[in-house]
C-alpha cells in the first residue's frame, strides 16, 4: 500500500514524462486540460492529486487513457524509482537529521525523472558491485550525520553529567566494571552473567548479549533482563559494555540490537540507537572536564610521550578504542580542532588487515577505505600491527598497549598529518590484534596547540592511500604492484600522444 505522498509522486511523474515525451510545454498542456500553470506545476512536483474530472483532461491533451494515469505502475524508464518507491528507503532514510523532508526528496525526484532514474539505478548497481548490504548503507549514514555535528553531541553529555550526579560520582573518580554492573543489578533490576566459549560456541566472538524482559521492555520480579557477556572480556571492555546499556536504560532507547555488534539492523533508528548508547559509555567513562583537562596538559608538552597515553588508559580503565574515540568529541568545541580522522585496523596475520571503523572531521579523505586494495604499509596504524605481532612471537609483550606517532605526509595531496596510534589483542577474537589511530591535519591551528610537533623523535615518512595507486619504486614495504597507478599513466601518455599529433597534423607543412 503506498502512502499518500508516493501516490501524488507517481501520479506526477507520469504527467511530466508524458509531456516531454510529446514534447510540450507545462503552460501548454495547462491551458488545454483548463488548469492554471502553477497547479499543473504542483501535480509535477507530487504535491497535489487532481480530481477525477481534471485527470480525464489531463489524459485526452496526453493522448492516453484515465486507467493508465491512476495506475501506479511505471514505465520501463522510471523502474529504478518503482525500486526505490517500492522498497522502505524513503522511511528509513534519516532524512530529518540531515535537515530534509520527506518531500523534498520526493520533489527532487520529480524534477528530472529519468535522470534521477539513470542516476538511482547507478548507485544501485554500484551498491550491488561492492556488496553494499542495508547495514553499511546505515553505517555510512551514521558517518555523514557525526561529522555534521562534528562528533560532539551535546544532550547526550548533560544526560552523562546528570547520571553521574544521581549516583554521586565526581569526575575525578573512575568507574570500574563491579561498579557498572551493580548499577544495572540495583538501578534496572538487570541479572548480569557470563558464558565461555565452551557454553556457547556460535556466540563466542561477541562481546554480549541481551535477554530482555517482558514484551513491554519494562522489568518485573519475575522476569527480569539478563545480559550476558563474554567471559574472555577485559575489565575495560566490560566497564565498556555495562556502561552502554546503561545509556540503553538512562537515554530510554527502546529500538535496539540485542548484540553488541549490529549484525543485522533492522532500521537506521537502530543504528543511532548503537551509537548513542556507546556514546554515552564513553562519556561515562571519560568525562568530559577531565579528559579536556589530560589534553591541555599533555599537547602543551614538548616531546611525545608514550607513558602519558598509556597512564591515561590505567586512569581511566578504558581501551585505546574508548579513549581515542572521546578525544575526537571534543576536538572541534574544545581545542577548535575541526580536520582530524580516526581509524581501526583488525588483523589476524603478517598480510591482510581490515578497516572495521573510520570517521573524519572534515571533507579529507587521504586514508580512506581502500577495498581489494593493499593499504599503504608505511601507515604506523599498520607498522604498530606489525610490531604487537613481532613482540608477542618474542615473547616481549607485557600485556600494555604500545602507543607510537607518525608524521605523515600523503604523496598525492601533499597533507601533512600527525597520527597518534595504540595497537594490543582484541578479545573476545582470539589471535587478533587492533590498532586505533587518530590523524590531526598539520595546518597553524593543531601548530599552535600542540607543543611536541617538532620533537626529532617523531618520525616523518611519505605515506599513499594503497600500494596500488602508489608512484614510489623504492618503497620496501610495498605489498602490490602499482597496477591503478601504472594504468593511469599509460592513459595519460596515450593522450599526451594524441594531443601531439594533432598538433603536428594542425602545423602547415
Amino acid at each position: 500500500m503506498y502512502s499518500s505522498d508516493t501516490l501524488r509522486l507517481i501520479f506526477g511523474l507520469k504527467i511530466k514524462q508524458l509531456r516531454q515525451d510529446k514534447g510540450v510545454s507545462a503552460y501548454i498542456v495547462a491551458e488545454q486540460a483548463g488548469l492554471s500553470p502553477s497547479y499543473l506545476n504542483e501535480i509535477e512536483k507530487g504535491k497535489k492529486y487532481p480530481k477525477s474530472e481534471k485527470i480525464f483532461a489531463l489524459a485526452k491533451v496526453l493522448d492516453t487513457d484515465y486507467d493508465t494515469l491512476v495506475s501506479v505502475k511505471l514505465s520501463k524508464r522510471l523502474e529504478p524509482i518503482a525500486e526505490l518507491l517500492n522498497s522502505n528507503i524513503l522511511q528509513e532514510l534519516p532524512l530529518d537529521l540531515f535537515g530534509l523532508e520527506p518531500a523534498d526528496l520526493l520533489e527532487l525526484l520529480s524534477e528530472a525523472p529519468a535522470k534521477v532514474s539513470a542516476f538511482v539505478s547507478t548507485l544501485i548497481e554500484i551498491s550491488r558491485s561492492h556488496g553494499m548490504n542495508v547495514e553499511r548503507f546505515f553505517f555510512s549514514a551514521l558517518r555523514s550525520y557525526r561529522q555534521m555535528h562534528d562528533n560532539d553531541f551535546p544532550d547526550i553529555e548533560t544526560a552523562v553529567a546528570q547520571y553521574r550526579q544521581s549516583q554521586h560520582l565526581t569526575d575525578d573518580e573512575p568507574l570500574t566494571d563491579n561498579a557498572l554492573q551493580a548499577q544495572l543489578e540495583d538501578g534496572f533490576g538487570y541479572v548480569v552473567d557470563s558464558f565461555t566459549e565452551a557454553d556457547q560456541p556460535a556466540l563466542a566472538r561477541l562481546r554480549s548479549v541481551l535477554l530482555p524482559g517482558n514484551a513491554s521492555g519494562s522489568v518485573t520480579h519475575d522476569n527480569q533482563p539478563i545480559l550476558l557477556f563474554n567471559a574472555r572480556l577485559e575489565a575495560e571492555q566490560r566497564a565498556f559494555t555495562f556502561g552502554r546499556e546503561l545509556g540503553y536504560r538512562v537515554l530510554n532507547l527502546n529500538n535496539r540490537s540485542l548484540v553488541s555488534s549490529v549484525i543485522e539492523a533492522e532500521s537506521f533508528e537502530q543504528v543511532l540507537n548503537n551509537f548513542k548508547a556507546s556514546y554515552f559509555a564513553g562519556t561515562l567513562l571519560v568525562p568530559r572536564h577531565a579528559i579536556v583537562t589530560d589534553l591541555r596538559r599533555l599537547f602543551a608538552s614538548s616531546v611525545f610521550d608514550p607513558s602519558i597515553w598509556t597512564d591515561l588508559l590505567i586512569r581511566y580503565g578504558v581501551t585505546p578504542e574508548v579513549l581515542l574515540s572521546r578525544i575526537m568529541n571534543v576536538l572541534v568545541a574544545e581545542f577548535g580542532i575541526g580536520q582530524a580522522f580516526f581509524l581501526r585496523f583488525d588483523t589476524a596475520d603478517e598480510q591482510s588487515f581490515t578497516l572495521t571503523k573510520e570517521l573524519y572531521l572534515s571533507n579529507l579523505r587521504d586514508p580512506h577505505a581502500a577495498r581489494h586494495e593493499h593499504y599503504c604499509r608505511r601507515w604506523i596504524s599498520l607498522v604498530i600491527l606489525h610490531e604487537l605481532r613481532d613482540r608477542q612471537g618474542q615473547g616481549g609483550w607485557q600485556g600494555k598497549p604500545i602507543v607510537q606517532a607518525q608524521r605523515a605526509v600523503f604523496i598525492e595531496s601533499g597533507n601533512e598529518y600527525v597520527v597518534i596510534t595504540l595497537a594490543k589483542p582484541s578479545p573476545p577474537k582470539p589471535g587478533v590484534n587492533s590498532s586505533v589511530s587518530i590523524g590531526l591535519l598539520m595546518d597553524d591551528r593543531l601548530r599552535s596547540v600542540l607543543q611536541w610537533l617538532n620533537d626529532p623523535a617523531l618520525v616523518r615518512r611519505e605515506v599513499n592511500g594503497s600500494c596500488e595507486r602508489c608512484r614510489l619504486t623504492d618503497c620496501r614495504e610495498r605489498a602490490s604492484r602499482p597496477t591503478i597507478w601504472e594504468r593511469h599513466e599509460q592513459q595519460s601518455a596515450m593522450k599526451s600522444t594524441i594531443t601531439q599529433l594533432r598538433q603536428q597534423i594542425s602545423v602547415p607543412g
